[in-house]
């Protein structure tokens, strides 16, 4: 069994101010002894100052504070190097608005012992999406197929941002070089842990769409996503992935 206490589940925040109480209780009661990392882009709502105030009782929980939005690739990035820097093994992705079911992390760190980067699928036991309209259901479904077809990896969920890495992963990746945000920046990750040869192992979960809050979701990020994957389609042909 992994030690918990070396993993650090990464949650970017912007206006999440009524999720994060329930989501850092939820997160401990399923597993005490892992660290949460909250990446705050300057939420108005005041996400920051209610993050500060639980981390006076609980040093397992960490703030990065950063001055404007720069979207989901720009925090995770920001959050792998402030990981890695304090010598967390296990680094998670999660999404702020129980998306993705905390219950989950125990079946991450099982399935990480054998793998290096674990994903939490809505794909790989049929469809796992509870609360989508029919609409962005079939257009999350589609572009993973689109994507699978152009990039060639075989993992039925590319767009997803529940995940865990080992840190060796990371280590391998030069994150500076990841520009893309959103979907893309799921794609991209995935695809270069997969060239480099690592083992990805996909886990099947529920998503359930977000209660409070909104939707970070745009019409650019869907065609930053389009366009990537044909960008690692060629780099991955000349070798410069």
């Amino acid at each position: 069994m992994l030690d918990a206490s070396r993993a650090i589940v990464i949650v970017p925040t912007y206006n999440e101010v009524e999720n994060v109480p329930p989501l850092v209780k939820a997160i401990f009661q399923n597993q005490p002894d892992i660290h949460i990392l909250f990446v705050d882009d300057s939420s108005p709502d005041g996400t920051a100052e209610v993050i500060k105030r639980l981390m006076k009782n609980n040093p397992q929980i960490h703030l990065l504070q950063r001055a404007k939005k720069e979207g989901l690739g720009r925090a995770y990035i920001a959050g792998f190097k402030v990981a890695l820097q304090q010598g967390f093994e296990y680094i998670f992705e999660m999404d702020a608005d129980f998306s993705h079911d905390p219950k989950e992390i125990p079946n991450f760190l099982k399935a990480l012992e054998d793998n290096d980067l674990v994903l939490g699928s809505r794909y790989i036991l049929g469809v796992n999406v509870v609360n989508w309209p029919l609409k962005r259901l079939l257009l999350s479904y589609f572009a993973n197929v689109y994507t699978r077809v152009v990039t060639g990896m075989p993992t039925r969920d590319l767009t997803g941002g529940f995940k865990c890495f080992r840190r060796e992963v990371l280590e391998n990746i030069d994150l500076d070089h990841i520009k893309s945000n959103g979907y893309a920046f799921q794609i991209e990750m995935t695809f270069k842990t997969w060239k480099r040869g690592y083992r990805i192992k996909e886990i099947p979960i529920i998503f359930i769409d977000r209660q409070v809050g909104e939707s970070k979701l745009s019409k650019k990020i869907m065609w930053e996503a389009i366009f990537l994957v044909w960008k690692l389609r060629i780099a991955s042909l000349i070798n410069k992935v």
